[in-house]
C-alpha cells in the first residue's frame, strides 16, 4: 500500500511538510510543498508567541485547510 503525502488532523486539516522560498511583507512566507505545489502562509499563534523565526530554505510543516488550498499556517519548524 502507498501511503499518502498528506495527512488530516484531528481538526480536518490538511498537513503537509514543504521549504520557506520567499519571506514576505506581515509575516508571510512562501513555501513550496514536497508535491511542488507554491502556497502563501502565516505563521501559527505559538510560533508568533515564542518568536520561532524562519529564514528561506528552513523545513516546516503547514496545515491546509480543505476548503482554500492556496494558503495555509505553518505550524513547525523541523
Amino acid at each position: 500500500m502507498v501511503e499518502s503525502e498528506f495527512q488530516t488532523n484531528k481538526k480536518g486539516f490538511i498537513e503537509v511538510e514543504g521549504v520557506v522560498l520567499e519571506l514576505l511583507p506581515s509575516a508571510t512566507f512562501k513555501v513550496k510543498l514536497n508535491n511542488g505545489h507554491e502556497i502563501l502562509t502565516h505563521l501559527s499563534g505559538k510560533m508568533r508567541m515564542f518568536n520561532i523565526r524562519l529564514v528561506p530554505g528552513d523545513k516546516v510543516r503547514v496545515e491546509i485547510t480543505p476548503y482554500d488550498l492556496t494558503k495555509g499556517r505553518i505550524t513547525y519548524r523541523m
